[in-house]
């Protein structure tokens, strides 16, 4: 019986063939496992050598070799992809949204979410490194909680972690697992990734997939690994440190259900 949650580590390069290629063996040998639900990282079909790159891969919304290479693998396994992020068309013709696709077992979308909370950072660690997001991705609106086969499904992108606010909202429509692809740096993931991953699923009493990308990329960034799969009571169920590879853990509804009522920290909530 498929009940595997999963998260496919990716080292993405610039070039998309490449990456999709990738994508496809891990997700194969995370349904050989048993997932019922793949989680792709940030930016797994390209990591451009600069950030305009990914306006050449601009799609449309339901259209696009991206798309229909996720909607068709999805179909031909009957699992669900939640999808990284992929480039689509933004109102500002100069930016693209980063946008996490959902496709169900018969490779229909059922899902998006744009990323709300774009990284527009200079590291604070010495390193010199910065980033601006903004200057080519249009920010999302909105959150996005979707029932799937594990229940309710929110999912959040990279950066959103650090905004407790947006999965307290998510919370509000029900939420017992969340997605959250990613392509955390080196130095951020070093100091604060399991911190703030396991925080987010203990105050929510619910798991979290994490599939981070996992090394050194062709733009010289490095980015963090460790992707993890954490349980309702903060525990690490699965976890791979760097390189590309797959985790899974099993979803446990009656031991969520257990947690969430012999502990029920969410109805002691103050609103």
């Amino acid at each position: 019986m498929k009940n595997h949650l999963a998260a496919i580590q990716m080292v993405s390069t610039a070039t998309v063939d490449e990456n999709l290629k990738m994508a496809e063996r891990l997700i194969r040998e995370a349904v050989e496992q048993g997932a019922l639900i793949v989680v792709l990282p940030e930016n797994f079909a390209c990591m451009g050598r600069k950030e305009q790159d990914k306006l050449r891969l601009i799609e449309p919304e339901g259209e696009g070799p991206i798309q229909h290479f996720i909607s068709s693998l999805s179909e031909e396994l009957a699992v669900w992809i939640v999808a990284g992020t992929i480039p689509l068309k933004a109102n500002d013709k100069d930016k693209v949204t980063a946008a996490c696709l959902v496709f169900n077992e018969k490779g229909e979308q059922v899902a998006r979410y744009d990323k709300i909370h774009l990284f527009d950072v200079s590291l604070p660690d010495g390193s010199g490194n910065s980033y601006q997001e903004s200057a080519t991705i249009e920010k999302g609106r909105f959150p996005v909680v979707l029932d799937s086969p594990v229940g309710k499904l929110g999912l959040a992108v990279c950066y959103d972690l650090r905004f407790p606010e947006l999965f307290r909202e998510m919370l509000n429509s029900g939420l017992d697992v969340i997605a959250l692809p990613s392509a955390f740096t080196e130095e951020t993931g070093r100091a604060h990734w399991e911190i703030l991953l396991r925080a987010r699923a203990i105050e929510n009493q619910c798991y979290l997939v994490a599939a981070n990308q996992g090394g050194l990329h062709e733009n010289g960034r490095s980015t963090y690994g460790h992707s993890l799969i954490v349980g309702p009571w903060g525990e690490v169920l699965a976890s791979k440190a760097k390189g590309e590879g797959v985790i899974s853990a099993s979803f446990d509804q009656l031991e969520q259900a257990r947690i969430r009522a012999e502990f029920p920290v969410l109805s002691h909530r103050q609103n």
